[in-house]
């Protein structure tokens, strides 16, 4: 019973987690090697581009795209809140 639960647990710590993914439409402004960005209403979206983008078809300037992509953190810095108080 306990291999079982040993096996059961390095199994599922072996999947990682897949970061939720998002999609977004809009025609192309600037295209180039290393980013996308579209226009999304009245926003520019600038969206890197790297060796794992996959692109079906060519890339053009003016023409509808829809990306899909998701956020990663590049950084963390934590805050105060309002109601805790400094330690000294």
């Amino acid at each position: 019973m306990k291999t079982l639960l040993l096996i059961a647990a390095l199994l599922g710590s072996s999947f990682s987690y897949a970061a939720k993914t998002y999609q977004v439409t809009g025609p192309v402004l600037e295209v180039t090697d290393s980013k996308i960005v579209i226009e999304k209403g009245r926003d520019k979206w600038e969206i890197d581009r790297t060796a794992d983008t996959k692109v079906m078809g060519e890339l053009k300037v003016g023409e509808k795209v829809t990306i899909e992509y998701t956020m990663a953190a590049k950084s963390v810095e934590p805050k105060e809140s309002k109601g805790m108080k400094k330690k000294k």
